[in-house]
């Protein structure tokens, strides 16, 4: 992950390690050391969130939310938000934290089209789709933003996620016209097609 240095480096070196004490040992040197990472927020940058979300430093990005609850709005060089790197490591807690600070990050693709959702999807985190769905619903119904205009089921089963598939079709079972949505390169191909298809026979 490449990272441009605002000045505020011994932050960024805090974030890696998720070490709050030295992060409370800067804030109290300088209590504005994190206003100064305020550009950050337009540069399209890595911000000490996004590391702290990826590596799974809870209370690293606990004590960041509580002094900067705007860095959980902030996109990295990808577009994504730390609620997308956080869904796609499984880690829960932080989840939480980022939907409590910012819940709209729910909706939010990345360069690739994707939402936090689709990449819990894609790992097989049951327990964050959870966290996700209950925030906000209808994210199950946001397609990948590509060509391919997948549904979240579609990536489900095309990435081997039977445990996920099951959570996702029991929240959607009444939605008929949902869950025989077609996708793919032709837009032609259901769920159960591509289940077919892959000899996911589970699915």
């Amino acid at each position: 992950m490449e990272i441009i240095r605002h000045g505020e480096d011994e932050v960024y070196e805090a974030a890696w390690s998720g070490c709050v004490e030295s992060l409370n040992a800067l804030i109290e040197k300088d209590p504005h050391i994190l206003r100064k990472l305020a550009p950050v927020l337009t540069t399209k940058t890595e911000t000490p969130l996004h590391i702290s979300a990826l590596l799974g430093h809870l209370e690293f990005t606990k004590t960041l939310l509580t002094h900067i609850p705007k860095l959980a709005e902030a996109l990295n060089s990808f577009r994504s938000t730390p609620l997308h790197l956080a869904s796609a490591g499984g880690h829960k807690e932080i989840v939480q934290a980022l939907l409590f600070a910012y819940p709209d990050a729910c909706l939010c693709p990345d360069e690739k089209g994707r939402i936090p959702l689709h990449y819990a999807a894609m790992r097989g985190e049951v327990e964050v789709l959870k966290e996700l769905t209950h925030a906000n619903h209808e994210s199950i119904y946001v397609r990948v933003d590509n060509r391919l205009k997948e549904t979240v089921l579609h990536l489900c089963v095309k990435y081997t996620q039977l445990e996920c598939l099951k959570f996702l079709v029991q929240l959607v079972r009444d939605n008929g016209e949902f869950l025989n949505s077609k996708a793919g390169s032709d837009a032609s191909m259901t769920i159960l097609q591509l289940a077919l298809m892959l000899g996911q026979i589970q699915a």
